[in-house]
């Protein structure tokens, strides 16, 4: 049977993969503090025989190396994912993200562990000028600190890959949506017309155009990309997305036709909501989908798939509203 390590486990995206994982017959073992993840997530998956969470922070290489002992591959979920406030917190995402993953690649190094696959983003492409923009864009110049300790961490990767001969899977995604999800646009539209029906503050314009991929089909396109390549040294990277964008003023409309409200909408201006905020994202997935890969669920049903999932998990979002 594989055995595979998750960080970031108990985490929206994390979660989901370790269950998919598990459902194939991996034992799993979760790395997560529990910081920005819920318990609640594992319950199912931890009463799995062969399923194990180690609790714990991803900058302690022992915990790491305990958790990735047996292990065929490491799934490295864990990160700082707050693109908004970056700058309020300059070195957070270089140790969350950057030297967390140096510690991740060393604990693999230790322990012989020769397969990962990395979680990056669609950020590192800053504001790009070609759209839809391809895993071979040219370089871009980097807008928010984020986007530029992923970079950094895909740089670290792909050198760990060439020198000591690992099977590097790189993804690339847009923003994600679907059950589990209490993290970006969609989540604080909810929360904010929870607490005030009548009022919507959006920053920028509302013009932006967001590019969305349904959780289980980032799941698929993930272990797509694993099918491909399990024995196949190298970094190999992915763009996960749809063909798909929304303007957020239209994605506004889908959440308030579903809560049957009417607010006033406040736009603060401009046409990015902070640094950072790309006015428009659209990545090319001609290579995953030459995989066979193709998403099955559209933007608008990933939204109200996630209302649904907030209607009936009151617990992952009313301190928040």
């Amino acid at each position: 049977m594989t055995r595979v390590c998750v960080t970031g486990g108990a985490g929206f995206i994390g979660s989901n993969l370790a269950d998919r994982l598990q459902a194939q017959g991996c034992e799993v073992v979760v790395v997560d503090n529990i910081s920005t993840g819920r318990r609640e997530f594992l319950n199912d998956l931890l009463k799995r025989p062969g399923c194990e969470l180690v609790e714990g922070n991803i900058l302690d290489q022992d915990l790491l190396e305990r958790a990735f002992t047996g292990c065929d591959w490491v799934f490295h979920l864990q990160a700082n994912a707050d693109v908004r406030y970056g700058l309020d917190h300059p070195t957070l995402d270089l140790e969350q993200n950057t030297v967390a993953t140096s510690r991740v690649l060393e604990a693999m190094r230790a322990t012989g562990v020769r397969r990962i696959v990395f979680s990056s983003t669609g950020s590192i492409y800053g504001e790009p000028t070609v759209f839809p923009t391809p895993e071979d864009a040219p370089f871009p110049v980097q807008t928010s600190l984020y986007g530029a300790s992923k970079l950094a961490c895909e740089g670290l990767i792909s050198a760990y890959a060439t020198g000591y001969d690992f099977t590097a899977v790189i993804c690339r995604f847009v923003s994600i949506l679907g059950e589990r999800y209490t993290h970006g646009h969609v989540f604080d539209f909810y929360c904010s017309l929870k607490r005030d029906p009548t009022h919507l503050r959006v920053l920028g314009d509302g013009k932006q155009e967001k590019s969305y991929l349904y959780v289980q089909d980032c799941v698929a396109a993930i272990l797509t990309a694993v099918e491909n390549h399990a024995d196949e040294p190298g970094s190999h990277i992915y763009n996960l997305g749809t063909d798909e964008t929304v303007v957020v003023d239209n994605s506004i409309g889908v959440i308030t036709d579903y809560l049957g409200v009417t607010p006033a909408i406040e736009h603060t201006g401009g046409h990015r909501g902070w640094v950072g905020d790309s006015p428009l994202i659209l990545l090319d997935t001609a290579r995953i989908r030459g995989l066979g890969w193709k998403p099955q669920v559209s933007i608008r049903d990933a939204v109200v798939r996630t209302l649904d999932w907030f209607e009936a998990n009151e617990y992952a979002w009313r301190n928040q509203s």
